[in-house]
């Protein structure tokens, strides 16, 4: 992102954990030092690790070294794609299959080999019925065919984009063992936290409120990996203690900006550790004011419009972001070129014109200054969304709008927000995951049932939005597809169902002693083959 990478740290060299002799971060994977114990901040404890049914980056954090997907993002591979499970994939001319070759001498951690059936299984029983995204991937996947152990053939019963199949395989193909799952109550089964897969780390152990601890897979199909014997979790829901954890060596690594960023400043001066801040670029956070047109004043356009004006991106980048983000345009961030339009209406900061578009919706100020009353339920989930929960209260008294903050934690603002419709505004940190089909169409698209996270609770409805979402659902042809996402970004940010405010990647920070950190850009939740430790 611009001012992410702006703020990028060079950092100078500086004495190593263990004053062994350094080794570039930059190495190659095959020439990275095996062995050690890797310690990682969590900051949360996810009900089920199983990412074949929830793909998340709480659970992908931890699972995705236990179980592995189709394939990985990849900064240089082909179409931003590096081989896992399956080592090639080609579509059909009608959009009516999708033909997958599997690696072979793959096994289970229990000693099973990994088949076609396998992939069939998790495909038609997890991931299309099940995952919150895969819902979406694969509503029109018919059947899966396998003719031989290494070749799954996907057939759907309308055409499905390669586009959108290819740009979901990071995060909707994770895949599960058939002989462990089947005939069973899937949601129910302890496997979804006594994990079994085929990655380079197997799931050792879990004690609630301290730690995972993950252990070298001695049978993983990489040729060299995993560089680790153990990873180990450790538990720390309070954000500002992973920086003191790292800063007395008890950890060695912070992912997901664990490290609050008004402490990185400081922490990246201190000699050791090292701030990162690639490895998320196909993870990017959006900053987001979801709107419950259900409420009168909200249902008008120009209140919309207005509270659009209220918000200065600038200052919410600067001060909330401490300059590691970026203002958005609208639902399809920057850093995604493939989708990006700036073809789009702009809503400079501009209290005059926000005031003046609430006196002509005809909600003028009472005699204490007030237009109207909203309740806003700011996310719980990171400091950033509550903050800008704070800072937006005040920029809407500002235009005469009095909001009432509701702060609740994740359980009841997710009930409030996406089931029950208690709110008039809230504050969102939805994922952009490289397609707008996978997580983004559906934020503004009508008829999502009442539930669902993330998701249309708004009560919006626009018949052309909804029918370019449709339509691009079926476009077989990558240019025609992108140009109706391009027509969708500039349809939603004219009508603003939503209010897109700034986006943003995570920080990683870690010892100089860890290796092969962010080479991909999942890295945090993909499978850290090639992470190492100087010895």
């Amino acid at each position: 992102m611009d001012h992410a990478v702006s703020r990028r740290f060079v950092l100078q060299s500086t004495a190593l954990l263990l004053a062994s002799t350094a080794l570039s971060s930059k190495a190659l994977a095959q020439d990275a030092p095996a062995g050690g114990r890797l310690v990682v901040a969590a900051d949360s404890e996810p009900k089920s690790l199983n990412p074949a049914i929830v793909a998340s980056n709480g659970v992908f954090f931890i699972a995705s070294k236990v179980i592995e997907p189709l394939a990985e993002a990849s900064f240089d591979g082909e179409n931003g794609l590096a081989p896992r499970l399956a080592t090639h994939w080609e579509g059909s001319e009608d959009g009516l299959s999708v033909t997958f070759k599997l690696r072979e001498g793959v096994k289970w951690h229990d000693g099973k080999p990994f088949t076609s059936a396998d992939v069939a299984f998790s495909a038609l029983q997890i991931w299309k019925p099940l995952q919150n995204l895969g819902r979406i991937v694969f509503a029109n996947l018919e059947t899966v065919e396998t003719p031989d152990d290494h070749t799954a053939i996907f057939r759907f019963s309308k055409p499905t984009p390669l586009q959108l199949v290819r740009n979901a395989l990071p995060a909707v193909t994770s895949v599960v063992a058939k002989h462990i799952f089947d005939g069973t109550d899937i949601a129910k089964n302890p496997a979804n936290n006594q994990l079994v897969g085929t990655g380079p780390f197997k799931l050792a152990e879990y004690k609630p409120g301290e730690y995972y601890r993950l252990e070298r897979n001695p049978d993983y199909w990489g040729e060299g990996q995993p560089k680790l014997n153990e990873v180990i979790y450790r538990v720390l829901p309070d954000r500002a203690a992973a920086g003191s954890a790292l800063e007395a060596e008890e950890i060695q690594l912070a992912a997901f900006s664990a490290v609050p960023l008004a402490d990185l400043d400081r922490i990246s001066k201190v000699p050791g550790i090292k701030v990162v801040t690639k490895g998320y670029e196909a993870l990017t956070y959006q900053l987001v004011v979801e709107i419950n047109h259900r409420r009168k004043e909200l249902a008008d356009l120009k209140v919309r419009r207005a509270i659009a004006h209220a918000i200065d991106k600038k200052f919410v980048v600067d001060t909330i972001f401490l300059g590691y983000a970026t203002a958005s345009t609208g639902p399809v961030p920057k850093n995604a070129p493939e989708f990006y339009s700036a073809d789009v209406p702009a809503y400079d900061f501009d209290v005059e014109k926000a005031n003046a578009l609430l006196d002509e919706a005809g909600y003028p100020r009472g005699a204490d200054g007030t237009r109207f009353a909203l309740k806003l339920l700011p996310a719980p989930y990171f400091n950033e969304t509550r903050q800008f929960g704070d800072y937006l209260r005040q920029a809407l008294a500002a235009v005469g709008i009095d909001a009432e903050l509701v702060n609740n934690d994740a359980a009841a603002h997710q009930k409030a927000v996406y089931t029950d419709h208690a709110f008039d505004l809230a504050v969102a940190p939805p994922v952009f995951r490289g397609d707008p089909a996978i997580s983004t169409t559906i934020l503004v698209q009508s008829g999502i049932p009442a539930g669902v996270g993330f998701s249309n609770q708004g009560g919006y409805a626009s018949a052309e939005i909804d029918g370019v979402i449709a339509t691009a659902a079926q476009t077989i042809d990558a240019k025609a597809r992108t140009l109706l996402y391009n027509d969708f970004q500039r349809l939603v940010v004219e009508d603003l169902p939503l209010i897109n405010v700034a986006e943003w990647g995570f920080i990683t920070v870690a010892r100089d002693t860890v290796l092969n950190v962010a080479n991909n850009p999942r890295w945090a939740v993909s499978n850290w083959a090639d992470t190492a430790l100087q010895a």
